[in-house]
């Protein structure tokens, strides 16, 4: 027999009979399993107003003088979502800002386009937040290049220009969502599928992108199969995509844009 017993709206109890042991616990089982899946599905909600990140942990210590004499030296070392988190009683509102959103990013490469990304990395205070943004720029018919999100749905808007967006759905549907967008327009892209963006101007156009992480992450899909670093078997990669093994070694020794 299975009991929960509360201890308080944090805590609970389980408690579990030595009858049908074997039963039980594959339901346990079966249970936590659901619940940490639900619990990891985004990013965690925070359990303190902020939680600026350092890298180095030595950041996070104050330092108390009298008469010039160090009397103490405090650090707080918690550690959240992979970071340090800073004194609070240090934080600036620098540790909440960027600067240079305004400007255009160089598409000047063989894809033609240029992500300005604004995540944890350039934005210390976002850590736990769960959001984070990002400026694409396209030079004309320039191309964000198939790629997914690993943590995080994008929602994105034109601010200039005209878009050619879309993504792909999960096996075994594979099933492509396409629209045309111009300024003022929204597309969401799902989580972890496929997705891209093509200018079909012939002026520039530029789009801003949010995102539902701190860290989104991305994943290239022409860099991560033919520019991986040892690079996979031209015999995988004949067998996979059903071309020669000489198509696969000329796209494995080009040069793939990160954007």
């Amino acid at each position: 027999m299975l009991e929960f017993s509360p201890l308080s709206k944090q805590t609970t109890v389980l408690r579990i009979s030595t009858k049908k042991m074997g039963a039980q616990i594959l339901i346990v089982t079966a249970f936590l399993a659901l619940t940490s899946s639900l619990a990891f599905a985004s990013d965690p909600s925070p359990l303190q107003d902020f939680c600026v990140a350092v890298d180095d942990p030595k950041r996070t210590c104050s330092l108390f003088f009298f008469s010039s004499q160090l009397l103490s030296l405090q650090c707080l070392l918690l550690f959240v979502n992979g970071k340090f988190c800073k004194d609070p009683k240090l934080a600036t509102a620098e540790d909440f800002s960027f600067k240079g959103l305004d400007i255009a990013g160089n598409t000047s490469n063989k894809v033609g386009s240029n992500v300005t990304q604004v995540n944890v990395a350039q934005i210390a205070g976002l850590n736990t937040l769960g959001v984070s943004l990002a400026r694409i720029d396209y030079a004309p018919y320039g191309l964000n290049p198939p790629h997914t999100h690993p943590r995080a749905t994008e929602i994105l808007t034109v601010l200039e220009g005209t878009l050619y967006v879309g993504f792909v759905t999960s096996n075994p549907e594979n099933r492509l969502f396409t629209k045309v967008l111009n300024k003022g327009d929204v597309f969401v892209f799902p989580e972890g599928l496929i997705h891209f963006q093509f200018n079909t101007g012939h002026t520039n156009a530029v789009a801003i992108a949010g995102f539902g992480s701190q860290n989104p992450g991305v994943i290239t899909i022409a860099n991560a199969v033919f520019g991986s670093k040892p690079p996979i078997s031209d015999d995988v990669l004949a067998k996979a995509f059903q071309v020669d093994k000489k198509v696969v070694d000329y796209l494995q020794a080009q040069f793939w844009v990160n954007n």
